[in-house]
């Protein structure tokens, strides 16, 4: 009879029943609530009744269960509870995120012809919003100013929420434009909420504006306002401006807490300032603001990643004492730091600690060990750890396969490397890598037939080559002795919209030199300058050796001296190929004066200079000179290499006093 008697304000209401209707009947919920289902149970005591009742009219529930119990046991009440209760009741499911649920039971509460008021019409607002609903929300919004209600800020601080939520920040700036515009007076909720929707999306100015319009509006920005915006500018590698505002925020008296240090922290160790980084962490210490397990892990990878170890597995150390537990990211983070600095040992040793912890390692902790056990030669072991992956149901993907393909290509073990790329070709998860590995260990292996044919395999599949993949195939035709594939294979790229890079001019160039195909190479020179490439230093050496190989020793003299002029202090290797010039021609004195000539301008000979230059003298059989630079190479700890050491043992026929000191001076160094 109740329900009969306020049928007249459903029939009023009927186009708002239908735009709820509409959103319920799209998110499907599960909880459809029937009255008859309820009835009055025989088995419902007196005392049950009353607890439910006020169950409900606290809100006092964790579980949705009991909330649904006392939900069906009041809508039987006569009378009902007021609307302020039962409001109550929704906000505590909204505070669980149960929002269909609450979108379902106030489908119910409308049903039995309870009027809304703004705050239930809030929560509905509230709850399309989380749902990705917000035009649903904005239909809600419509009713409430036809029924004559005047939304409050919170209302459209939570409409503006769920237009960020959608990725609608032009529209959410517009709605806050026009909130302002109808006099509301935003709260720091409501700029906090623009603000950050606005740093998420990139609009970090536009967030900065914000900031600073709030001042104009006497509204006092907090922790969260200043933390968005200095994690946003943090994001764009704008520290400097972060730590400024960061000052700023302190001489305000807002004290910066854990979210704010941790972005700062992120911010440095991306420009590479570690030391700074620690100084945070300790100044967060300081102020008794507990880092927790993201900010260790910031700080720790970073620190592991530019080799400082040591320096990691002590903030490691802080970290546990600290009582803060370390996760997977953490672990592996640190064993990524001990492989990178040879330390596979005290990896491994981590990785059985990880596990004792109860901390499963996941795909990327495992292939970091296999790629480098694989790049250590280490392959047998490598196969043990995937054998150990696939037992913790961690299933190995692309990277773990291809770490597993290049250290057998290492190992020279082509055959089982063919098997394992056939495999993922068969399961189709062979990339562009996987192509490059098999690609390179063919041409390492001299098999640069079966090297063409997988390139060629690769557009078969829909795969489009790479510069690695080019360069690997033009290299590898070269050293095979066939330039003019290796040609070919350069035109292909260039007709197929790969552009050449300093490192595809280096190849052809330097291929082309040893070759003997100078003027090819030279006019190659040219066509890169014309590209605005500028050459390195890589460039200059193969030219310089390719002009010494054919005889012209005057021009790569010329070529050698033009890097002064240009400005450019050649390194080593480009002395190393004008002394082989000038010894294979005989110029001793000026190679000896250019040896000499090297330390005078900052750049120390290395292992290869020495042997260059002793090669020379040994060669014209100027023992005494070859013997003090011996002496010299040794002293400095380098050693002979085979073709000195041959070279020596043919003069010893004459003078085994060189061979004895050669010999002497090795077994000195090895010690």
């Amino acid at each position: 009879m109740m329900m009969m008697m306020k049928m007249p304000w459903r029939r009023k209401s009927r186009s708002f029943h239908l735009q709820l209707q509409g959103a319920i009947g799209a998110i499907q919920s599960p909880f459809l609530f029937l009255f008859t289902n309820y009835c009055h149970s025989s088995t419902s005591t007196h005392e049950d009744a009353r607890f439910l009742t006020n169950n409900f009219k606290s809100a006092s529930f964790t579980r949705l269960h009991d909330a649904i119990a006392s939900f069906n046991h009041v809508i039987h009440m006569n009378p009902l509870p007021s609307r302020v209760h039962f409001n109550r009741f929704l906000s505590a499911l909204v505070k669980m995120k149960q929002y269909h649920t609450v979108l379902s039971m106030s489908k119910t509460i409308e049903l039995l012809g309870m009027s809304h008021n703004l705050y239930s019409l809030s929560i509905l607002i509230n709850c399309f919003c989380h749902l990705h609903l917000v035009d649903f929300g904005f239909s809600v919004f419509g009713k409430m100013l036809k029924l004559g209600l005047e939304p409050d800020v919170v209302t459209f601080t939570t409409l503006i929420n769920g237009l960020c939520i959608e990725s609608k920040i032009e529209k959410a700036v517009e709605f806050f434009d026009d909130m302002v515009a109808r006099g509301y007076q935003p709260d720091v909720y409501t700029y906090n909420t623009i603000i950050n929707g606005n740093c998420k999306f990139g609009k970090t100015n536009v967030a900065i504006g914000l900031l600073k319009g709030m001042a104009d509006r006497g509204c006092d920005p907090d922790v969260v306002t200043y933390g968005a915006i200095i994690d946003a500018l943090c994001k764009d590698e704008l520290v400097g401006e972060a730590l400024e505002l960061f000052s700023q925020m302190r001489n305000k008296g807002i004290s910066p807490n854990v979210i704010t240090y941790t972005s700062l922290i992120h911010g440095v160790c991306k420009l590479g300032q570690k030391n700074q980084a620690l100084a945070l962490m300790n100044e967060m210490v300081e102020q008794n603001i507990l880092p927790n397990v993201y900010t260790f892990n910031v700080l720790i990878d970073a620190l592991c990643k530019d080799g400082m170890v040591s320096e990691a597995q002590n903030t490691f150390n802080v970290m546990i004492q600290r009582g803060v537990e370390p996760d997977v990211i953490t672990y592996t983070s640190l064993i990524d730091g001990l492989c990178i600095s040879d330390q596979l040992k005290e990896a491994l040793a981590l990785l059985k600690e990880m596990v004792g912890r109860n901390i499963s390692p996941d795909v990327f902790t495992f292939n970091i060990l296999i790629d480098t056990l694989c790049k250590k030669g280490l392959v047998s072991n490598a196969q043990n750890i995937i054998k150990i992956m696939i037992q913790r149901c961690v299933e190995p993907n692309v990277v773990t396969y291809n770490s597993l393909m290049d250290g057998y290509c290492l190992c020279k073990q082509i055959d089982k490397a063919r098997k394992v790329f056939d495999l993922m070709v068969i399961n189709e998860i062979a990339d562009i890598f996987s192509y490059n590995i098999l690609i390179n260990g063919y041409c390492k292996c001299k098999m640069i037939d079966d090297a063409k044919e997988i390139f060629d395999e690769m557009s078969h599949k829909g795969l489009v080559p790479d510069a690695v993949t080019y360069h690997t195939l033009i290299k590898g035709m070269f050293q095979a002795g066939r330039p003019q594939n290796a040609k070919e294979l350069f035109k292909d790229m260039c007709s197929h919209g790969q552009q050449p890079n300093i490192v595809t001019f280096s190849i052809m160039i330097d291929g082309l030199c040893r070759q003997g195909n100078l003027d090819e190479a030279l006019t190659l020179l040219k066509e890169m300058e014309k590209s605005q490439l500028k050459p390195n230093f890589v460039i200059y050496s193969s030219l310089i050796n390719g002009m010494c190989k054919v005889g012209k020793i005057n021009d790569a003299k010329e070529l050698f001296s033009s890097l002064f002029e240009i400005g450019l202090q050649p390194d080593v290797c480009v002395y190393n190929a004008i002394m082989k010039g000038l010894c294979q021609q005989g110029l001793m004195d000026e190679a000896y004066k250019l040896f000499k000539d090297m330390e005078k301008v900052g750049c120390l000979p290395n292992n290869c200079c020495y042997n260059i230059i002793i090669q020379g003298f040994l060669k014209h059989e100027d023992l005494p000179k070859a013997s003090e630079l011996i002496n010299e190479m040794v002293d400095k700890g380098f050693s002979g290499d085979d073709a000195t050491t041959e070279l020596v043992v043919h003069l010893s026929q004459n003078n085994n006093l060189i061979l004895r000191l050669l010999k002497v001076r090795n077994e000195r160094s090895a010690n």
